[in-house]
């Protein structure tokens, strides 16, 4: 359950607030768009992409380490298969430069002309994430088949063998750390950063291997463990392709509309869900819903019904921060327009 349960008892006073309200005051809010957001939903929001910053660096900075060791070892050695998976964990560094911006972006406040905010930009990064990972798989093939066709001695097996273990384990912390901070902001971008890593270090095992093959004499396995390592870049690319591809086209979890329309429909005085859209803006969630209400509903009560199921949205979704919902009359026998609306109610 999301901690959105503890970040919304503001909004809860505020509500009770308007019935204790004097009557112009109550007829002012009923009227005017307004907003239940409160400052610790804001403050959660930021905190969340500060914690997903932070998890960018700190991972910048362990991969970085890593890569360079590794590339010392190439230099000695002359492993390609080391090559690869150096240049594939340098790539990975590297992606959190353009993830670490669409985060700071992201807190940026909504302007007129960018009215949903700078959320996009995590899309945008993990667009160049999905290139970044092509272009290190397209570099680590290439080199591995030039010396498939022209074999060379690896030197310094032990070494190499070390910066392969050193490889693993610097990949595997890194990977843990952007999994369970991405998770729990809701950054598909950052978990997928996340899986990348994880398959890094198991292509350093691969190195490992090689460094093994090697040693007992086999003049090829260098280069072979360097194309295992190219094909599972690219199985890593197809699955990281596929997460950012949905993500850009607005997909969502089929059962956070499900928990939504459950929880719509447990609201007392909604009678149905109509359309309910969800769309991620970075890593925060937000919802536009209509509900059928008693057509003989008055505007206040329609709109108390609105308040009350977009209360229960904001508990049951987790990570959603904004939500409008739509009040639609039941419709009565033989009316004519049943869709006639009787209230909005905005957050957000």
């Amino acid at each position: 359950m999301s901690d959105r349960h503890h970040d919304h008892g503001p909004a809860h006073d505020h509500r009770h607030e308007h019935r204790r309200a004097s009557p112009p005051h109550r007829l002012t809010h009923l009227l005017a768009p307004h907003s239940h957001e409160t400052a610790d939903t804001l403050a959660s929001a930021l905190e969340s992409s500060a914690r997903g910053v932070r998890a960018l660096w700190v991972s910048l900075a362990v991969l970085g380490l890593t890569a360079l060791a590794q590339a010392a070892v190439v230099v000695v050695s002359g492993s390609v298969a080391l090559l690869g998976d150096t240049v594939h964990n340098a790539a990975d560094a590297l992606t959190a430069v353009p993830l670490g911006i669409a985060f700071v972006l992201g807190r940026r406040a909504a302007t007129r002309r960018f009215t949903y905010g700078y959320g996009r930009a995590e899309d945008l990064a993990g667009i160049v994430i999905v290139l970044t990972i092509a272009a290190s798989a397209v570099f680590a093939g290439w080199t591995a088949l030039d010396r498939l066709l022209d074999p060379r001695p690896v030197g310094h097996l032990p070494v190499v063998a070390v910066a392969a273990l050193v490889g693993f384990s610097g990949n595997e912390w890194v990977a843990r750390y952007r999994i369970r901070v991405g998770r729990a902001i809701g950054s598909a971008a950052l978990v997928a950063d996340g899986l990348h890593a994880r398959t890094d270090g198991f292509t350093s095992l691969a190195v490992l291997l090689g460094a093994g093959g090697a040693a007992l004499g086999w003049r090829y396995a260098d280069p072979v463990v360097g194309l295992v390592i190219t094909a599972a870049i690219l199985l890593v690319l197809r699955d990281v392709a596929r997460e950012v591809f949905r993500r850009v086209m607005d997909a969502v979890d089929p059962a956070l509309v499900d928990r939504a329309e459950q929880a719509l429909t447990r609201v007392p005085g909604v009678r149905g869900v109509g359309e309910l859209r969800l769309r991620w803006i970075g890593h925060r969630l937000r919802a536009e819903v209509a509900v059928v209400v008693d057509g003989e509903a008055t505007v206040r009560e329609a709109h108390r019904v609105a308040v009350e199921a977009e209360h229960a949205l904001l508990h049951a979704v987790p990570r959603l921060t904004a939500a409008l919902v739509h009040a639609d009359p039941e419709p009565a026998p033989g009316a004519a327009d049943p869709h006639l609306p009787l209230a909005h109610h905005a957050v957000g």
